[in-house]
């Protein structure tokens, strides 16, 4: 079953075409992690706030891709991390498009 993870936290930025510009080449490395299938960037300037929406091919990958995230983040000093793992109900997503396919 598809597990998708949710990871937001706070963030002073680059936002937007900076933003993009900063961190392509990470945005291009988390294509290789396993499972992933795909991710939304999140951004929030006027919150301070940053992250992304995951999906995983299975609960497994996406509980491995967290504890490495968080790590990283807390790493570069980042506290106040949220994420959260929720199973995704494809039946009921597919009705309202919900894009669970890799």
């Amino acid at each position: 079953m598809a597990t998708i993870l949710q990871v937001h936290f706070p963030f002073d930025g680059p936002f937007g075409d900076a933003m993009v510009e900063a961190m392509t080449p990470l945005a291009r490395s988390i294509n290789d992690e396993p499972g992933l299938l795909w991710k939304i960037w999140t951004e929030d300037q006027q919150a301070g706030r940053a992250g992304g929406v995951y999906l995983f091919a299975t609960r497994a990958d996406a509980e491995a891709y967290c504890r490495m995230h968080t790590a990283r983040l807390e790493g570069m000093g980042v506290a106040g991390i949220e994420a959260h793992l929720l199973e995704a109900n494809e039946a009921l997503s597919a009705i309202n498009g919900g894009p669970l396919a890799g």
